[in-house]
């Protein structure tokens, strides 16, 4: 399918594309080459095939979410590189000294 001059300028205004005479023309090109891949997919025959959301099953591959007990604080404290108090102490965000 090939694309006129008029219809690619009435695609580039829909998109608000402003394209010089060179751009519509590799434009037209390319659309129309790309509608022409479309209409490939059109001529097949798909007669008996069912639709798919995907080609392959699906199955989920996480666990299940089970509670489990919490460590402690001294646990979580003990490999703290730098600790005050009951925290673990970060560098400030915006600071760029180590």
């Amino acid at each position: 399918m090939s694309l006129t001059p008029e219809e690619v300028q009435h695609i580039a205004l829909l998109a608000r594309l402003g394209l010089t005479p060179e751009e519509l023309e590799r434009d037209r090109t390319q659309l129309s080459d790309i509608l022409e891949q479309f209409q490939a997919l059109q001529d097949v025959d798909t007669e008996g095939v069912l639709p798919t959301g995907h080609s392959m099953p699906l199955e989920n591959v996480m666990r299940d979410d089970i509670a489990l007990a919490s460590l402690s604080k001294e646990d979580v404290l003990a490999n703290a590189p730098n600790r005050e108090e009951d925290y673990i102490r970060v560098r400030a965000v915006l600071d760029s000294t180590p």
